[in-house]
């Protein structure tokens, strides 16, 4: 089935690019998803019962499928509504094909939707024109098929991008950006919501909401990306913001966390008033703070920290109980020397213990055979090595890929072979 599925593909150029930040390349565009377990265990099989065969048990296996840029999917934009739900499908089948359990679908990559939304436009890249009704639900589509093949879906939103340029005259006339332009800041060659403005989170709020109320979907899903990263000689310029919203702070930068704060908490307490059963997860960089900043980071190097860079407290997510899983982008090789996977791994096994918020890892399956990349990821078993090294990990309830075009493409069998050495069966993730 794998191959058939292949061919019904069409993967174009557009890939991730991790851009270099200090001494350490930052995320890219991904993020992972999950479930809520009250006990933990081995990430490998349970005990055999009575001498029988071992029970496996449930792990989280996914993959994310990124829409901005046409990164994944659609492969390009203004397929017919055929071929663009052809290409979905494709990649479910795919998930199914190598035992995977879970896709993580970006469905609101800038400000826009993947279903009919009354708060935001139709995403651009379906049509290739922003506003654009694509004749078909491709949301309602994913979720419907997904779990008629067993897969759980987990939507993936971006709360604060609203464009990957700085025109604000290149969205579409009824864009909120262009209704609220008081609402919108250029930096780094985008735009973005102002997360100061309290306003601005509860419509940010309202807009992915819609989706929890509307579709089955079992998981609202969020990436690295809050405060904006870094970009040298540039100023996030929310000075006004915090003159009129900052009072009681000790600085910006307490102030900036503090409005992070409130968009994770008020999310998360919003989605189980609509819908107990549909977890929260959010995938951040793989780097809360370093060892040197803070006694109680990771013994990395890193050159961004989410903590003091991206204004995003994701430890402190975690230990208040306020997201039900973790997925750390740790997208580095074993060994690496600025931030090593066998040292972030065991740091975040112990962030999450004792919390009831399960960890899952991302996983950089784009880096494998990227000739930019060291030679670690020149080697078909690195990821699988990865995995090997997880099941020493007790808090460790599953992976998840980035992304889906590379877990088809499998540029030199890496998928392949971890999916020999340690997808044999399929199970059911978490619950």
């Amino acid at each position: 089935m794998r191959q058939m599925a292949r061919r019904g593909f069409v993967v174009g150029a557009a890939g991730v690019v991790a851009g270099v930040v200090g001494t350490l390349t930052t995320a890219g565009e991904a993020v992972a998803a999950p479930s809520r377990q009250a006990g933990s265990g081995r990430a490998g099989a349970l005990p055999r019962r009575g001498g029988g065969h071992a029970v496996a048990r449930r792990e989280l296996r996914g993959m994310w499928v990124a829409t901005v840029a046409n990164i994944d999917w659609p492969s390009a934009p203004g397929l017919t509504a055929a071929a663009q739900k052809a290409e979905l499908i494709a990649y479910l089948d795919e998930a199914v094909d190598r035992r995977l359990n879970v896709v993580i679908l970006q469905v609101r990559p800038t400000a826009d939707a993947l279903w009919p939304s009354p708060y935001e436009p139709w995403a651009q890249y379906l049509t290739g024109v922003q506003g654009k009704d694509p004749g078909w639900d491709p949301l309602g589509t994913a979720v419907r098929e997904a779990h008629r093949r067993g897969l759980e879906l987990h939507a993936w939103f971006n709360p604060y991008r609203v464009a990957n340029h700085t025109d604000p005259s290149r969205l579409v006339a009824t864009h909120p950006a262009r209704l609220h332009p008081d609402w919108v800041l250029p930096y780094g060659g985008k735009l973005y919501y102002n997360p100061g403005i309290p306003e601005v989170r509860r419509f940010v709020q309202d807009a992915m909401l819609d989706a929890v109320r509307r579709y089955d979907i079992d998981a609202v899903h969020w990436d690295d990306y809050f405060y904006p990263y870094p970009v040298a000689g540039q100023v996030f310029d929310d000075d006004a913001t915090y003159a009129k919203y900052g009072a009681g702070f000790p600085d910006k930068a307490a102030w900036r966390r503090d409005n992070t704060d409130k968009l994770v908490r008020e999310t998360a307490e919003r989605i189980k008033k609509i819908k107990r059963d549909v977890q929260f997860g959010i995938s951040p960089f793989g780097v809360w703070r370093n060892a040197a900043t803070d006694p109680l980071g990771s013994d990395t190097k890193a050159g961004v920290q989410t903590y003091d860079d991206l204004y995003a407290d994701t430890r402190g997510w975690v230990q208040k109980g306020w997201i039900d899983y973790i997925c750390p982008q740790i997208y580095w090789n074993i060994g690496f020397a600025a931030a090593d996977y066998a040292k972030l791994l065991p740091w975040w096994d112990g962030v999450v213990r004792g919390t009831g918020v399960d960890l899952f890892v991302g996983e950089a399956l784009y880096k494998a055979g990227d000739p930019a990349q060291p030679a670690a990821w020149q080697d078909p078993a690195e990821l699988s090595r990865h995995i090997d090294f997880a099941a020493a990990y007790d808090q460790v309830r599953g992976h998840v890929y980035f992304s889906g075009k590379d877990v088809v493409t499998d540029r030199i069998g890496t998928m392949d072979r971890l999916v020999a050495d340690h997808y044999r069966n399929r199970v059911r993730p978490p619950r």
